[in-house]
């Protein structure tokens, strides 16, 4: 299942889904680090940047990493608005 890919919709009505689904299939015993593309990803609103903040803090809890790759302009412009772009670079 890793890495895993942003679809290329995810709105406010998809975004609890989407989260619980990942989180349910996430194994036992996770990397050092866990991949997120987003480069599909075209129509979102904020609950994207919900969706990678819950399954980033899922991920750390469980002692792993969140490595978003792939966020257009758009997105980036998005996260920098909301101040959250530090918590979803790669690192």
């Amino acid at each position: 299942m890793l890495p895993l890919k942003l679809p290329n919709r995810l709105l406010h009505d998809q975004a609890n889904a989407c989260l619980a689904q990942w989180v349910a299939q996430l194994p036992g015993h996770l990397p050092p680090s866990v991949g997120l593309d987003a480069s599909e990803l075209t129509e979102f609103d904020s609950s994207a940047l919900a969706v990678m903040l819950g399954l980033r803090r899922e991920l750390v809890l469980r002692g792993s990493a969140l490595q978003v790759t792939g966020m257009s302009a758009r997105l980036r412009e998005l996260a920098g608005l909301y101040g959250v772009m530090d918590l979803l670079e790669p690192h």
